[in-house]
Order: C-alpha cells, then sequence, then structure tokens
C-alpha cells in the first residue's frame, strides 16, 4: 500500500511534458517534431527532452546549427530535432527537477524550477546560440566545446 500511495505523488511523463512546453512556448520557442526552437538566417537554435531507458527521467538536449557552416543550410526537420550531432551540443543530466521519481518535490515547485532552468540555462544557451559571435564568446569563456571543424568555420584558432 506504501508503494501505491507514493507513486501517486509522482508527476507523470506526460504532464510534465505539458507543462515544459507551456513553459517553452512563453519564451517565443516554436515547437517542430517533440522539440522547440527559434531560428534566424544566421543559426537554428533547439532543444528536446530526452526520456531515459532506465528511470523516469529525463535528459535535457541543446544543440545549434550555424547556416552556412560546411556548405549547408539548415532546416527545422526530424533527423536535426533529434540528432546527437549539431554544431553546439550540450546536454543537461541529472538535475532533480528532470527526476520524476523524486517525490521530496511538489508540482508546483518543480514548475517554478522548470521556468528557473528556461531563465537561467535555456534562454540564454538559444540566444547566445543565435549568432557566430555569441558562440564563439561562449567557446572563448570554455561555456562550450566546439569541434576543430567548427572552429575552423567560424575562423577560431
Amino acid at each position: 500500500m506504501e508503494n501505491c500511495s507514493r507513486y501517486l505523488l509522482i508527476m507523470d511523463s506526460k504532464e510534465f511534458k505539458k507543462r515544459f512546453g507551456k513553459i517553452a512556448k512563453s519564451y517565443g520557442f516554436k515547437s517542430a517534431y517533440g522539440g522547440w526552437y527559434k531560428e534566424n538566417d544566421e543559426c537554428i537554435s533547439l532543444f528536446w527532452l530526452q526520456k531515459s531507458s532506465y528511470v523516469n527521467e529525463f535528459y535535457l538536449n541543446l544543440r545549434a546549427y550555424i547556416q552556412g557552416a560546411f556548405d549547408r543550410h539548415y532546416s527545422i526537420n526530424k533527423e536535426i530535432m533529434k540528432s546527437s550531432f549539431g554544431h553546439v551540443i550540450d546536454q543537461i543530466t541529472g538535475n532533480s527537477i528532470f527526476d520524476l521519481e523524486d517525490v521530496t518535490m511538489s508540482d508546483e515547485e518543480r514548475t517554478k524550477r522548470l521556468e528557473a532552468t528556461f531563465s537561467d540555462v535555456i534562454v540564454p544557451f538559444t540566444t547566445q546560440t543565435l549568432s557566430k559571435v555569441g558562440i564563439i564568446k561562449m567557446f572563448e569563456e570554455k561555456r562550450i566545446y566546439l569541434t576543430p571543424a567548427v572552429r575552423e568555420e567560424l575562423g577560431i584558432e
């Protein structure tokens, strides 16, 4: 009986994704293929939740693509929205707000912390990765890693 009542306290994945999407929309992100994005002529910045195969937890994947890099124009499609590739790659794991088995956190607290994650992590990441200058600055500040090929595309030595 104790396990049954414990289960009732856990926010389910569907509700979590619904709240996450509502917050994303409030920040002006567009939804496509299970993720959210912003784009301009210079870059595409996107993110999505990836469900763990082992526990009731999500990982937050963040990516950015630089238009014209490697002589390609990128557009939003299923492959890009779920790709492990990107010119800029980041992933948030181990954050308790994404661990739906953490019953010490109320739904209201989880939602409040999700909003803080948007304002403190997701929005700054997507804002800066919508420009080459922002990406270079993040790299110089050692906030992201760029492969040698991407650094060469951006003219970084």
